[in-house]
């Protein structure tokens, strides 16, 4: 139980298709996979919001999922919750036709589910450090009907970026506005413009506290059930609507939001987290292998043995000829050679590392390949993917570039911010446009 007596319910919004994410949310250029499945840090993402929710009092879990897919990929890793210590249920097949935005999804399925309690309700593609009590509190405090987890930033980090949120001296919110530009947050927010007072922006994070039976009362309001049937988004349409009609929503500062929607947040987000900086998620995470620096690697990886030294990882690390720097995470069973650097990776289980990679701000999926000497900083690798490497040739990746599922990259290849879809076999290619994608053969003939 939490809030003083009352449940508070998770609402787990996991049916978009993570369209910013390609390629990591894809396992070929036409099946993607769900958001919720996205590999991070050793587990998938919607696990990593079970359990940091369930470490914080809540027991009961709804899933608004969408199409049979997305629903049935989350089902066969969460079950309803066995694994985990709580209860999962799961949103009708039947009812996808009316998830129209977030907040419609929100609003129909509060009331097949009938649910009266006091509800969390989140995002599957963003991760949250924050106190559930604390927001509580607030919410009580402010009688309020919805309740916004804020991320507070500067006027330079909000400008053009961000919707920020206009609040009263009580704590309610009184009015949105959708990515103002400096002039615009100088007029309405002159504290945060002037340098001298360094106020902060409240911006939403995405996660809102509710009360479940008043937020059904105000869904029955005729105009609102339209919004509901054509499209009905949390904070471009729910939220400014409650506010315009008088219903109190506050707003509760929370310490930090690691957004996972794009492979540039995703990668930012992985590095804080690795590094550190989420301590609900080090909690989570298994101790250390070593505290300084600080790295966490699997006792079957030590033990292995690289097919060129016969050396294990442990013995290589003792010697000096791997060095592993902070914020580096290695699943089960990887394979490293000798002269291997890395910091701030997220190695996945049954990697291949071969002799002189350089690994930096990275993440390897499971059972991929990383040619000899390739120099790779600021990227997502993906299961399977094979990235071929020579010293006198070695490839050299960047600036956020992304491989998905099983890609197959040829010696001499450079990359800078560029996306590759799953299982094509890229020749050696340099030059190409940072933010080129290549969904196709034919894609990737046009800079051939």
């Amino acid at each position: 139980m939490a809030g003083g007596g009352r449940e508070t319910v998770g609402i787990i919004l996991a049916g978009g298709r993570g369209e910013r994410a390609k390629p990591i949310t894809l396992e070929s250029a036409d099946y993607i996979r769900s958001k919720a499945l996205i590999p991070f840090a050793g587990r998938r993402l919607i696990e990593w919001v079970v359990d940091a929710c369930r470490e914080q009092g809540i027991r009961r879990f709804y899933v608004v999922a969408q199409g049979l897919e997305n629903r049935n990929q989350i089902k066969l890793l969460l079950g309803h919750g066995e694994r985990y210590g709580v209860d999962i249920q799961y949103s009708r097949a039947r009812f996808d036709r009316y998830n129209v935005g977030s907040g419609a999804a929100t609003l129909h399925n509060l009331e097949y589910w009938d649910l009266r309690d006091q509800a969390l309700v989140l995002p599957v593609d963003s991760i949250f450090e924050f106190s559930l009590a604390e927001m509580e509190a607030t919410h009580r405090r402010n009688g309020a009907l919805v309740t916004v987890a804020a991320v507070e930033r500067t006027a330079a980090e909000v400008a053009g970026k961000y919707g920020a949120m206009q609040t009263g001296s009580n704590g309610l919110v009184n009015g949105f506005v959708e990515k103002p530009g400096l002039e615009r947050i100088s007029r309405l927010f002159p504290g945060a413009a002037d340098p001298d007072l360094g106020a902060l922006i409240p911006t939403n994070a995405g996660m809102y506290l509710v009360d479940s039976n008043g937020l059904r009362r105000a869904a029955r309001d005729p105009e609102l059930m339209r919004l509901a049937q054509q499209r009905l988004d949390w904070g471009g349409d729910l939220l400014p609507w409650l506010v315009g009609h008088g219903l109190m929503v506050a707003v509760h500062p929370i310490d930090r939001l690691g957004d996972l929607g794009s492979v540039e947040d995703y990668l930012l987000t992985l590095g804080e987290v690795l590094g550190g900086g989420y301590p609900q998620m080090d909690q989570l995470m298994e101790v250390p292998h070593n505290k300084e620096p600080r790295y966490w690697i699997d006792e079957t990886s030590l033990n292995t043995r690289d097919e060129r030294t016969g050396t294990t990882l442990a013995q290589k690390i003792e010697d000096g000829s791997v060095v592993i720097g902070p914020g580096v995470r290695i699943g089960r069973h990887v394979e490293i050679g000798s002269g291997v650097r890395m910091e701030y990776a997220d190695i996945g289980d049954g990697v291949e590392l071969r002799e002189g990679a350089r690994l930096s701000r990275t993440a390897c999926g499971d059972s991929s390949v990383i040619g000899p000497y390739a120099e790779i900083s600021d990227c997502y690798v993906g299961p399977m993917a094979e990235v071929e490497s020579e010293r006198r040739r070695p490839v050299r990746l960047e600036s956020f570039t992304a491989l998905g599922d099983g890609v197959h990259l040829w010696p001499g290849t450079e990359l800078s911010r560029v996306s590759v879809y799953p299982r094509l076999r890229i020749p050696t290619v340099t030059g190409l446009p940072p933010g080129t994608s290549i969904t196709s053969a034919e894609d990737l003939g046009r800079w051939l």
